[in-house]
């Protein structure tokens, strides 16, 4: 199984990242600093590392350089993300041999678009490295048991019975993608957008898909000043906000403490409903996230 680190000091982005990758079967590593990434890269030996630009203690052009230069290591595809993707990003990214440069906020299906499309070399390059086969265990003979004489004198030994224990469930985590879905589908709704108060784009669904990403940023920054005004006056964490426009609604509603939902309306008459069935997907989604 492919092994993918992940580093970035926000740990929404490392979930979103961490759900996206296990979905497909890879084995996730995350880091939240640079110097936990340079200590998990010497350890663990990742096949590919996708890292943020900025770091609290260093830079991602420092990481990749470290695993660039790194005798043993030198191969491992670097993906950088960040917020700001100009000329200087650029031309630092290629002077440490990143091997790609991504966009904060990013869609989780385009990085694993592109994490995808480097991990097979790697993965038939582990899988070419034929396993030591176990060495046969000598046959062991077992003393043939002496047969009792029955008696009459002491009755045979009845064994205890077994104990049987019920399984242990493990209920799986909902899919993201379905709750959105449902909610996308409905009459007068263009898009259904999963977002976390940073920003960054965790799922959607919807005909207007090209817009998730900006709205989702804009939404952030509204609902963190909005958040603000509701914590000055003593009312708690904000639940919803309601936005009305000349061409529809946008009903922006939070999921736990650290993402939100917003739902795109071209129908105003619609909105009762909408937020019925917003209100029925929060649950599975705050588990979700």
């Amino acid at each position: 199984m492919p092994k993918v680190l992940v580093v970035d000091d926000s740990l929404s982005v490392r979930k979103v990242v961490q759900r996206a990758l296990e979905a497909k079967r890879i084995e996730v590593l995350s880091a939240a600093s640079g110097t936990e990434a340079m200590e998990q890269i010497a350890r663990e030996t990742p096949d590919l590392v996708v890292c943020d630009v900025i770091m609290p203690d260093m830079d991602g052009y420092q990481i990749c350089d470290f695993v660039k230069k790194h005798p043993a290591l030198g191969k491992t595809p670097v993906i950088l993300i960040s917020g700001i993707v100009n000329s200087t990003v650029l031309e630092r990214a290629a002077k440490v041999r990143s091997d790609d440069v991504m966009r904060k906020p990013f869609a989780a299906d385009e990085l694993l678009h592109r994490i995808e499309g480097f991990l097979p070399v790697q993965a038939r390059a582990a899988a070419s490295v034929p396993a030591a086969a176990p060495a046969a265990a000598a046959p062991v003979h077992e003393p043939t048991a002496a047969v009792p004489t029955p008696t009459s004198e002491a009755p045979a030994a009845v064994p205890p019975a077994p104990v049987v224990r019920p399984p242990v469930v493990v209920e799986p985590l909902p899919d993201i993608k379905p709750l959105l879905s449902g909610v996308a589908d409905l009459p007068g709704v263009t898009l259904t957008a999963l977002i976390d108060r940073e920003g960054a784009l965790m799922e959607a669904a919807g005909s207007l898909l090209p817009e998730a990403m900006l709205a989702g940023a804009l939404a952030a920054c509204l609902v963190e000043s909005t958040d603000g005004v509701g914590r000055a006056l003593a009312q708690g964490q904000l639940q919803s906000v309601i936005l009305e426009y000349d061409g529809g609604v946008v009903l922006l509603n939070a999921v736990g403490p650290g993402a939100m939902l917003a739902v795109v309306l071209d129908d105003p008459a619609v909105l009762g409903k909408v937020r019925y069935h917003v209100k029925k997907a929060l649950p599975d989604l705050v588990r979700a996230v």
